[in-house]
């Protein structure tokens, strides 16, 4: 059954009103793509593959897992509790009462190595404990928001700079544990009791911070007191962009995430709501081998010479007003390894279609560094390459993007939005609507659900009735099936976690993120440089 919104409301959305003239949609199925894992074995399944055949096996294969942890005396005796967790066997939940079965998407954690085939210490390669936890919560409690940010990630930067400076050969990452304090002051919105406020360096406030930027004073006083805002209040934020110029790759994680029975209410109840030890073991270690150099999987069956680009836009405000915006360039290939090109900052953005789009020019400059890319790892121009953006192309901008690509590849445009509000798909039965399912609207549109039912995992993972997704080929030429699979495909590559999929392609799913941290401080960092950088 199709349940579509007001006949007025889905006509101003460009949504199908059913009536006795319009023909009926035509709903298929895309087959769940697979994923490659180690002796060339393929399952759906991340975790299923990883226990069983352990990760693909590639030029990106790893032996061992370098990494160190930074933070409080008491955060890093959790991680390495947490860490020696790991390195054996994590069982699965029991049964419930209500359930009475194992969930099928529990699988146990067989051990670090077990399931990576990379060694892995319980000890650190290098650790830095010294985080001051009363200079820390202090600093957090600084009134400025972004004198209280900036000098709490300072604490953390400081440190992992000078030991990158200082070791011959450091860690290939770095666990950052949080205290739960900066979790929940160390973002935007939050907020500090008036009666715990600290008043910190900073006087001058954003406003004549931001009219410094068109009239700067004659000595350049207040310039050096206004720099801290040109740092975003957001702890996590801002610590991923301050260590792109030093190449400093991170994985932020709490306190009460590695070690959750010491942290409850005074009532005995657990003091956040978690998942299973296995599954966060699946998680952060999943993250923690991509990270350090390793490749747990990547798409099986796909087309040679394929190359997927997500455009990134984060709107800043700079003396150019609110239409200026950072632009970048997301490369995925088949193998799910990512990288990010920094583009121009300009005014991309308009206020009244809501869109972003570049000019011929910088369209051109930015595909060509994309191409640049792919010939440097594999030789040759790709085949074919499939730009995927929220939104629509204009004119002059998707010329420049054919300027830029050369001859001989297929330059394919894909517009893939959100469409909650659109439509609702529901099917008869205990469980909604099957992932895969698609309508297709016309042979260049369809409603993609990323999200339902998954006869493997034998539930739907979500709260509520899945929301499509809209894909639309607008520009260049791709049979919409191909196109429909692979979005379905890029749902399956987010090596930060070890799910079964995300609702969006990864060449969208993480665009808000990594815009986040490119407008998180001064852009002088690496024009291009890993996706694992950035999440």
């Amino acid at each position: 059954m199709i349940a579509t919104a007001s006949k007025e409301t889905a006509m101003r959305k460009g949504a199908i009103v059913k009536s006795e003239s319009a023909p009926a949609l035509e709903i298929k199925h895309i087959a769940e793509p697979q994923l490659e894992f180690g002796f060339g074995q393929k399952l759906e399944y991340p975790r299923d593959g990883l226990y069983l055949y352990g990760p693909v096996s590639s030029a990106a294969s790893i032996s061992q897992v370098r990494y160190g942890v930074i933070g409080t005396a008491e955060g890093v005796r959790r991680f390495q509790s947490w860490s020696q967790m790991v390195s054996g066997f994590i069982g699965i939940p029991e049964p419930t009462i209500r359930s009475r079965t194992v969930e099928p998407q529990h699988i146990p954690f067989p051990g670090f190595e077990q399931a990576f085939a990379a060694k892995w210490s319980a000890k650190p390669t290098e650790t830095i404990s010294d985080i001051d936890t009363d200079r820390l919560q202090n600093a957090l409690k600084i009134r400025n928001r972004h004198e209280a940010i900036k000098s709490a990630v300072s604490m953390y930067v400081e440190r992992l700079i000078a030991a990158q400076d200082r070791l011959e050969n450091p860690p290939s990452f770095w666990f950052v544990v949080i205290p739960e304090e900066v979790y929940a002051l160390g973002r935007p919105q939050s907020k500090v009791l008036k009666a715990e406020q600290i008043q910190g360096q900073v006087t001058i406030s954003a406003s004549r911070a931001r009219n410094l930027e068109v009239e700067p004073t004659l000595f350049g006083e207040e310039e050096k007191e206004a720099d801290v805002y040109k740092y975003a209040a957001h702890f996590r934020r801002q610590l991923k962009a301050r260590l792109l110029k030093d190449r400093i790759v991170t994985q932020i994680v709490r306190e009460t995430t590695l070690t959750p029975k010491e942290f409850v209410t005074e009532s005995g109840w657990p003091l956040r709501r978690l998942e299973d030890p296995a599954t966060v073991a699946w998680k952060l270690c999943t993250g923690a081998y991509y990270k350090a150099g390793g490749r747990p999987w990547q798409l099986a069956d796909v087309r040679p010479g394929v190359c997927y680009v997500g455009l990134v836009y984060k709107r800043t405000n700079p003396q150019g007003g609110d239409r200026y915006a950072c632009c970048a360039a997301q490369m995925f290939l088949s193998d799910g390894d990512g990288v990010v090109f920094r583009g121009a900052l300009g005014p991309w953005y308009s206020p009244d279609t809501r869109q972003y789009h570049l000019d011929l020019s910088n369209a051109r400059k930015l595909i060509r560094v994309v191409v640049q890319e792919y010939k440097r790892l594999h030789g040759k121009a790709p085949a074919e390459l499939f730009i995927h953006a929220r939104s629509a192309f204009a004119e002059d901008e998707w010329k420049g993007f054919e300027q830029g690509c050369p001859r001989g590849t297929n330059l394919v445009g894909v517009q893939i939005r959100d469409a909650r509000d659109d439509l609702k798909l529901f099917r008869t039965g205990k469980y909604p609507v099957i992932r895969g399912t698609a309508a297709i609207l016309t042979k260049r549109n369809a409603f993609l659900w990323t999200s339902g039912y998954v006869p493997r995992l034998d539930t739907y993972m979500g709260p509520e009735t899945p929301n499509p997704i809209q894909v639309k080929v607008q520009k260049g030429r791709c049979a919409l099936e191909t196109v429909l699979s692979d979005v379905l495909g890029l749902t399956k590559i987010n090596f930060n976690s070890c799910l079964y999929n995300d609702r969006l392609p990864v060449t969208i799913r993480f665009a808000d993120a990594v815009g986040d941290v490119l407008v998180s401080a001064p852009m002088d960092g690496e024009p291009k440089l890993p996706f694992k950088y950035y999440i």
